[in-house]
């Protein structure tokens, strides 16, 4: 599979001065957890999910969570279960299906065992387990039955731990809950594939909701702790995770109270005035923004819950020639001593020790989602991405 491969190759050529590279569930964990993208969730339940994966796949999908916990009731748990099973063994019977990475979503540690059991030889399909309200006390068994089930299967398991437990998002308890989670995060590095932010559950402790013309850091007490679990979790200094933006909770809007946010002269530019207004519509430029934010403070990739999203975090993933530019005159052999130096684009200074961890965070963000031309943007990224 490959980020924007639902694209005709022709297009891409004339998008991409360096393509999105191609990928397996077997490619390294490294490149894979960039790799992830918009990832998609599902409720476990749906009766046709075999045929929504396919679909969605066909659509740029790279990642789907298969949910068994908050997005079904409590008594429909068994019957996920059994529709889980049903489904990866359909998809299993397929023949010639490209198939995104596909992880689920347990409640219980016991769930990781039982269910890599029942999937017998569809467990290939199965790339990991998303793991629930993770702390070091609740997130140990969690991990403990992962490397179980992975040695039962054979196969190589990832973990995704959700952040979004309360003892986060209180100020008292934030920093000693956060380094128990990096004891058990980092015990278990080879297999933990990215963090992912529960922000909603974390509205949740203050009875909060954010609306539609707004991000998850216009609400202060979250934005505060996405800046700690990126502190503590996401350095760049080789002890770090990749971190995942939080979901967009929208999308369609009936009335705003603030003005748009997407400004129209990129959309003039490209004579997209259309998809603008469709963007704003459809509440995109709230999400359009919170993509923005996510990158500026150190977030890769997100949970979406609905196919709408997914396009829009892939178009702003793919690095621009001149970020692309800037990151390779850092990262040249030569200036591996320092210094300063004048970008290509002379808009910008370059210094070589500081920005070396950007630099080289880029160029595989430039791997997994390729370097658009010179005279590419987002725009047309978005428009050449969205089924005729």
């Amino acid at each position: 599979m490959r980020h924007f491969g639902q694209i005709a190759p022709e297009v891409r050529q004339r998008l991409f001065h360096q393509e999105p590279c191609a990928f397996t569930a077997d490619s390294p964990a490294r490149l894979l957890s960039v790799a992830l993208g918009a990832t998609l969730y599902s409720p476990a339940t749906r009766p046709r999910l075999a045929d929504d994966i396919v679909k969605q796949t066909g659509r740029g999908v790279v990642s789907m969570v298969l949910c068994l916990e908050d997005s079904i009731g409590d008594e429909d748990v068994a019957e996920g279960e059994e529709n889980l099973v049903r489904q990866f063994t359909d998809l299993a019977a397929r023949d010639g299906d490209d198939l995104p990475l596909l992880f689920i979503r347990v409640r219980a540690p016991e769930q990781i065992p039982d269910l890599v059991r029942r999937l017998g030889p569809a467990v290939r399909l199965l790339s990991g387990f998303v793991l629930p309200k993770f702390t070091e006390e609740r997130g140990m068994p969690f991990l403990e039955a992962l490397a179980s089930a992975e040695s039962y299967s054979g196969r190589r398991l990832f973990a995704m731990p959700v952040l979004e437990s309360p003892e986060l998002m209180y100020r008292e308890s934030r920093v000693e809950t956060l380094e128990g989670i990096f004891r058990a995060v980092d015990k278990y590095r080879d297999r933990v594939l990215a963090l992912r932010l529960g922000v909603t559950d974390f509205c949740s402790s203050y009875g909060l909701r954010r609306a539609p013309d707004m991000t998850a850091y216009d609400v202060q007490l979250v934005a505060s702790v996405i800046a700690d679990v990126v502190n503590m979790l996401g350095r760049a200094d080789g002890t770090g995770f990749t971190v995942t933006g939080p979901v967009w909770e929208y999308f369609r809007v009936q009335e705003r109270m603030f003005k748009p946010q997407l400004r129209r002269s990129p959309f003039l530019e490209g004579q997209a005035e259309e998809l603008r207004e469709a963007l704003i519509e459809h509440s995109m430029d709230g999400l359009l923004r919170e993509i923005t934010l996510d990158h500026a403070n150190g977030l890769t990739g997100k949970t979406c819950i609905h196919p709408s999203h997914v396009l829009p975090v892939h178009a702003l993933s793919v690095v621009s020639h001149e970020e692309f530019s800037d990151a390779k005159d850092i990262l040249k052999p030569e200036r591996c001593g320092g210094g300063v130096l004048r970008s290509q684009y002379t808009n910008k200074m370059n210094e070589v020790k500081p920005h070396r961890a950007w630099a080289e965070r880029t160029m595989l963000r430039a791997e997994v989602f390729g370097v658009a031309h010179e005279d590419i943007g987002f725009v047309e990224l978005l428009a050449a991405g969205i089924p005729a």
